[in-house]
């Protein structure tokens, strides 16, 4: 039983024993730094059950728990705040107790509950993915794992948009500009190729358009009537009525983009249990529509089209079904919700867009609510901030976009650049050198990302991702790797579990960090955010490097409090590698 239950039960003891009044709830917090004591609970939260001085309260519930805890030794009350002291014993148990455990902090999940579904990713197929596609992947990834973890069963996902004018537009250029070239002919990753297509046609297109308008036309009437514009939209016609060619084509460019897909997901490290397409799910929906607008849930416009009125619940009206009769967004979402929730038996369903789409979540789960399904209360928007770069803003059809591909390049080539700089890497060959920029390049990339709450914008800048101190990733990497060193030089055999030291200080403050571990996991995962456990890991990295520069490991002249370090400094090194697997990230054995 932990300290907190354990207090938690005599304070209940203690209020029914000395007022006769049940207590529900106990509010802990750690103590301040310039008091005595290692947990504080706070008195003010009783003063609803009991009537009277909260210092004199404080008193009587320290004496209490002194007498009756055994891990208690002492106390102090400052104002309405009740001070413990906790004996060194107990830090003593509860490190052995988490040595003991293999996979400290996770819960094996139980295969016979509901499962969750996470999706992200969600590209176009018409251009490569870029930086904004990777907050959104790390972040899903990210939080598939942390729920994982938490003791969830989970499913990842994605819903590829793989149809519609943008894709056609991608599939134009190349049939009138591209002479059968190919991404074996060109040496390019298909979402490339068909990527530098879509901005090939924007180029003609915005050409077409100048011609129009020195003819005479409006801006708006030679946007709508310029040739490629109309061909393109023709090319999806035929493509909605299973044009062979068209078809054909369409298989051909998409099998390009998610061949060149699947590399930057590799390389990026993030994976999918389940993909949908929206080729298969764009119709879904419409039956539903049609089966709430008989239930009054729905109603038509004069030119047919179907609409829902929210008004009530502080929205707007929102159209499900055009007049006549093709599903919009909305339509498609509302019957791909209902399919997964078919599909796994789901609990949860968490979708990772970015903030811009956060209206339109808000009205999905309130249709999905108002036409009768329960399961609405559980699905939840993980809404994001953008990312900037210092150069500005990204436009995909301008091709000014930060290729994704591009950004971990340039990561690998920083650490690169920095490493050298600091000469950490004596004694290296070239290949494992390599290997390791990539390791720090991308784990700079993916923490300077996953700290910052999602809600929030973040600039990136790729040099002050790379940096070896303060709360980046190279510096979280660089002590894991130091603690490794310190296991490799360790001579002597540090399994057995020790009993009866007396504990440093900074050995207690690193015992409590690790105590927190499972309860930063349950925390993410309720929290759907990777940056409360980011920020954990960066706070447990600053203790234990307070507690190796002050505390000597290898050169203690004790044996047991030598062999008791170097177990901390293992289980630490431990919680750090699992801390960073949960956000995707990889420890070097060496840096």
């Amino acid at each position: 039983m932990s300290i907190q239950a354990k207090l938690t039960d005599a304070v209940k003891e203690a209020f029914k024993a000395q007022y006769d009044v049940r207590i529900e709830n106990v509010e802990f917090q750690a103590t301040r730094k310039e008091f005595d004591g290692d947990i504080t609970i706070v008195v003010f939260a009783f003063l609803r059950h009991v009537k009277g001085n909260p210092i004199k309260i404080g008193e009587d519930l320290g004496t209490y728990l002194k007498e009756n805890v055994s891990e208690v030794t002492d106390f102090n009350v400052v104002k309405g705040f009740l001070n413990l002291v906790i004996s060194e014993s107990h830090y003593l148990d509860t490190f052995n107790t988490i040595n003991a455990i293999a996979n400290y902090g996770t819960v094996t999940p139980d295969p016979d509950q509901k499962a969750d579904m996470v999706e992200y990713s969600s590209p176009n197929t018409n251009k490569p993915l870029h930086l904004g596609h990777i907050r959104n992947n790390l972040l899903g990834y990210s939080v598939a794992e942390i729920m994982a973890a938490s003791g969830k069963k989970v499913f990842k996902t994605q819903i590829i948009n793989d149809r519609g004018i943008h894709i056609c537009k991608s599939m134009l250029a190349w049939k009138l500009f591209g002479n059968g070239e190919t991404p074996e002919s060109t040496g390019l990753k298909g979402d490339k190729l068909v990527g530098n297509y879509y901005v090939a046609f924007d180029k003609a297109y915005k050409a077409e358009i100048k011609v129009l308008m020195e003819a005479g036309k409006t801006e708006d009437e030679a946007k709508k009537q310029a040739p490629l514009l109309l061909e393109a939209q023709a090319m999806l016609l035929k493509w909605e009525a299973g044009d062979e060619e068209v078809v054909t084509l369409w298989k051909t460019m998409n099998q390009w983009v998610y061949d060149g897909f699947e590399v930057t997901y590799k390389e990026l490290g993030v994976d999918f249990d389940k993909n949908y397409y929206e080729s298969e799910t764009y119709l879904l929906g419409k039956d539903i529509v049609a089966d709430g607008l008989k239930k009054g849930i729905f109603f038509k416009k004069e030119d047919n089209s179907v609409w829902i009125d929210l008004t009530a619940d502080g929205l707007d009206e929102k159209i499900v079904l055009r007049g006549d009769g093709t599903a919009v967004y909305m339509t498609q979402d509302i019957g791909t919700a209902i399919e997964r929730f078919k599909d796994f038996d789901l609990n949860e369903l968490v979708y990772t867009v970015g903030n811009e789409q956060d209206y339109h979540f808000k009205v999905l789960f309130l249709i999905l609510k108002k036409l009768g399904f329960e399961w609405s209360e559980n699905m939840y928007h993980l809404s994001y901030g953008m990312v900037d770069l210092p150069s500005g803003k990204m436009k995909s059809r301008e091709g000014t976009v930060v290729d994704a591909d591009d950004l971990m390049i340039e990561m690998t080539n920083t650490a690169r650049t920095i490493s050298q700089d600091l000469g950490k890497l004596e004694g290296y060959s070239e290949e494992e050198k390599e290997a390791l920029y990539k390791v720090i390049g991308l784990g700079a990339l993916k923490y300077y990302i996953l700290k910052v709450d999602p809600k929030r914008r973040i600039m990136f800048n790729p040099e002050e991702s790379v940096d070896f101190n303060g709360n980046t990733g190279p510096f979280i990497q660089y002590t894991y790797a130091r603690i490794q060193s310190i296991l490799r030089k360790a001579t002597f055999d540090y399994t057995a579990t020790i009993t009866g030291i007396n504990l440093h200080a900074k050995e207690i403050h690193l015992i409590k960090e690790l105590e927190q571990f499972p309860g930063v996991i349950q925390n993410a995962a309720a929290n759907h955010s990777p940056a409360l456990i980011a920020n954990y890991t960066y706070d447990l990295v600053k203790a234990y490097n307070s507690f190796y520069q002050t505390v000597p490991i290898l050169g203690c002249e004790n044996l047991e409090e030598k062999i008791f370090r170097t177990q901390l400094s293992a289980k630490i090194a431990a919680t750090i590698k699992s801390g960073f697997k949960l956000l995707g990230i990889a420890v070097p054995e060496r840096m």
